[in-house]
């Protein structure tokens, strides 16, 4: 089974590094790394072309955004299962992409989701935030629920299926995907138990309250245009959040 892994990238020269490292690292053997930059000019294309063949592809040229990017990702992924991983994130461990081959193997399914940690910027062992998710059951996003997209490995034939990222939205495409592909019950998703991906604190979506605002804005677009709800389900989704700073013992 063939692993790509694809990794949105645009001025980020300090942080880049650390996530292509924990793809590199990974003791799964058979992954293709996709980077997409944007167009960088902080020399972030410098530390990734120091990498040389070890990147299967490297693409660097003006994009419309983060969801523009991962679809140019997408459209050259050549691998049984496509996962993300944000280029200021990474794997929890070496292992990560092994173990998740594992369940894809013994369960048969389409999707598998872990759990995620928000660290802090400065300090990537600093976990700030902990998002613990839960088994797989459609019927909770109509009640706020959806994986931590940033764990989500889906196979390659779900994505031929579903379509891309919608890039009308600039920060809530990955809750339009996830909404518009797995709460209809059709596709076996299955949940990992562990922390797959450390997140920076200060993304895109919450690093300031233009963002917080628009990000709630799209997210209700969202569940309007895939018929899962209106208001009541975007603010259980928001108010869930809260216990995610309550952090794991």
């Amino acid at each position: 089974m063939k692993f790509s892994i694809i990794t949105a990238v645009y001025n980020n020269v300090n942080e880049i590094g650390t996530a292509i490292n924990s793809v590199l690292s990974q003791t799964y053997n058979d992954i293709e790394y996709i980077i997409i930059d944007g167009g960088s000019d902080d020399g972030t294309i410098d530390v990734i072309s120091s990498y040389g063949n070890k990147i299967a592809h490297f693409i660097s040229e003006p994009d419309k955004g983060i969801y523009h990017a991962i679809n140019k990702g997408l459209s050259i992924a050549t691998g049984d299962v496509i996962g993300l991983l944000h280029s200021d994130d990474m794997f929890c461990n070496p292992e990560i992409i092994e173990k998740i081959a594992e369940i894809f193997e013994i369960c048969n399914c389409d999707a598998v989701y872990g759990d995620l940690e928000y660290v802090s910027k400065t300090n990537i062992f600093k976990v700030i935030r902990f998002w613990k998710s839960a088994p797989f059951d459609f019927t909770k996003f109509k009640k706020g629920w959806m994986p931590a997209h940033p764990t989500l490995f889906i196979k390659k034939k779900v994505y031929d299926q579903s379509g891309r990222y919608d890039t009308n939205f600039k920060i809530s495409a990955d809750y339009d995907f996830i909404l518009r592909t797995l709460p209809g019950g059709t596709l076996k998703c299955q949940y990992l138990p562990m922390v797959i991906t450390r997140m920076r604190s200060g993304g895109t979506s919450n690093k300031n309250l233009k963002n917080i605002l628009r990000k709630s804005y799209e997210d209700w677009l969202v569940l309007r245009k895939n018929n899962i709800g209106g208001m009541m389900v975007l603010i259980r989704k928001n108010t869930s959040k809260l216990g995610q700073f309550i952090l794991k013992k």
